[in-house]
């Protein structure tokens, strides 16, 4: 069953021109929306201010060699692990969920440009394409019932929504949706398989145009913003207080 490419059986309506054409349009409006986030609201210019700040105070300059093992270090822990939180639940959560993303989109891409209308692909892509979005599923359903700030820390229900919950919902729909259909796309369900097709599209691109109101750039900033945190460490130019003893992380005191 999880062997054919769920794909295939839209272009019994969509052509896969129009598949290819629609997936790179979404490509390019997270391009556009984060770039307007980015100069909108004046986020460029802070980080370039902040870096030039920094760098006037810092109190030793950092070798080749240093920036590497920093950058070794975010990316070993404030991005493949997920460091920056102090809680397990929401560490685990968001590798579910990142991860499962990462592997449903790019089992995504390859089905839909290498393979659109073939039913059956390698066995690996639609078993891996199910797989991602199952960990997509568990990981982001996770913490929007369950590790929300507002929801554990202001004790409010699940269900009050705010701008910041923009990107969840909407991720957490599009990757429903696409189940869904895919789903009833293997029973033969003609309509359900449009109605859920329809669906999917339609949050997949609320997911893609609402960048610059939602959180999806975050995943772009916080990279930067711990290797510049890990640098002005290192270099001394940091306004934060030192670790207590050499190698022990700070944990912050953010809940996101």
């Amino acid at each position: 069953m999880f062997t054919t490419n769920p794909f295939a059986f839209l272009t019994a309506f969509v052509p896969p021109a129009a598949m290819q054409t629609y997936v790179a349009l979404m490509a390019l409006a997270v391009v556009i929306g984060t770039a307007f986030d980015l100069l909108h609201e004046n986020k460029a210019r802070f980080f370039l201010q902040e870096r030039k700040r920094t760098k006037a105070a810092a109190k030793q300059q950092l070798s080749a060699v240093n920036l590497a093992v920093i950058v070794a270090k975010t990316i070993a822990t404030d991005i493949a692990t997920f460091g920056e939180f102090c809680n397990k639940s929401r560490r685990i959560s968001h590798a579910l969920t990142f991860y499962g993303f990462v592997l449903y989109l790019s089992t995504t891409l390859v089905m839909v440009f290498a393979y659109p209308t073939n039913h059956y692909p390698p066995a690996v892509l639609p078993n891996l394409w199910h797989i991602g979005a199952l960990m997509t599923l568990v990981g982001g359903y996770w913490f929007f019932f369950m590790l929300r700030v507002n929801v554990v820390h202001d004790g409010h229900p699940p269900w009050r929504l705010v701008r910041a919950d923009l990107f969840i919902i909407t991720l957490l729909a599009s990757v429903t949706f696409a189940l869904l259909f895919a789903w009833a796309a293997m029973a033969d369900k003609q309509m359900a398989t449009r109605i859920f097709a329809s669906l999917y599209i339609l949050f997949t691109t609320l997911l893609c145009v609402s960048v610059p109101w939602s959180k999806f750039a975050h995943m772009f900033y916080k990279p930067i913003v711990a290797f510049q945190r890990r640098v002005e460490e290192a270099d001394g130019s940091s306004g934060l207080p030192a670790p207590k003893s050499k190698g022990d992380e700070r944990c912050p005191h953010s809940h996101t």
